[in-house]
């Protein structure tokens, strides 16, 4: 009898075991269903297809940095031309130069440099040709686009190895948010998308510190969207870096049916005076 009650003491204790298997099993195939869910809900939301498609277009705007979290009074203006694939970017910085600013005179924009970027690197452009961007913020630029947005939704969800996961709900400048992981290859970005119309407002990741050997976490917040061509567009975009501002750009105007020309992107056309 002492046996018998052994013996179903134990089967009782692996059915539960199995159960508590089973539900955790469709308890993770559930919240990444929602975290599916989402995702597409947010890609609907940024304009679907229009998003999705998008080929080459220009923001143009003004930026600044911070310094321990401090801002740096110097703003600059930009134009940034960016395409899709194959993937290019040229960044023009606009200097306004008034010399003759006491005598009422008006002064002019100055594009005196552009950077140029592509998957095989950087290059700085002055009219007297170019010069490879410094390694240390090459790797800074490569760790935050391999990150992006449009590289976690265009590449990395396409993936069959990619996991999605919901993280429950935080809250990002005062707004609820939902947060969703996703992570491939040992890395991971975190998503928080508003509760409420489902754009996102941040994106997170880690990155290791080569000189402390730690990690640090990196974190891009978006803001005061506006409709562009039928995409939702953040006109305000700031970085951060371990819970300090490093850089924020503002965006006035962003035209995204634009055809440009492939040697704006060649770094081998030194700027023209």
């Amino acid at each position: 009898m002492v046996l018998g009650l052994g013996a179903a003491k134990v089967a009782a204790q692996a059915s539960a075991l199995q159960s508590a298997q089973t539900g955790a099993v469709e308890s993770s195939q559930d919240d990444s269903a929602q975290a599916h869910a989402l995702l597409d809900a947010m890609v609907k939301a940024l304009g679907g297809d229009a998003w999705r498609n998008r080929s080459t277009w220009v923001e143009y705007g003004q930026t600044g940095h911070f310094y321990k979290g401090q801002p740096d009074p110097y703003v600059v203006g930009f134009e940034d031309y960016k395409r899709a694939s194959p993937y290019a970017e040229r960044i023009v910085p606009v200097v306004h130069v008034s010399t003759l600013a006491i005598l009422g005179l008006p002064g002019r924009n100055h594009r005196d440099t552009a950077t140029v970027w592509n998957e095989q690197g950087g290059w700085e452009l002055t009219y007297k040709g170019k010069t490879e961007v410094p390694k240390d913020e090459e790797k800074e630029y490569e760790r935050v686009r391999s990150h992006s947005l449009d590289v976690v939704v265009l590449q990395w969800l396409k993936r069959p190895d990619v996991t999605v996961s919901y993280g429950g709900t935080t809250m990002v400048e005062r707004r609820l948010a939902d947060k969703i992981t996703v992570a491939i290859d040992g890395d991971a970005v975190e998503l928080a998308l508003d509760e409420g119309n489902h754009l996102p407002l941040s994106l997170s990741f880690k990155a290791r510190n080569e000189t402390y050997k730690d990690f640090d976490t990196e974190t891009v917040e978006f803001d005061n969207y506006h409709a562009i061509e039928g995409i939702e567009t953040p006109m305000s975009v700031t970085r951060y870096k371990n819970g300090d501002a490093v850089s924020q750009r503002f965006l006035t105007k962003v035209e995204y049916k634009t055809a440009l020309d492939g040697g704006l992107f060649d770094p081998g056309r030194p700027l023209k005076k």
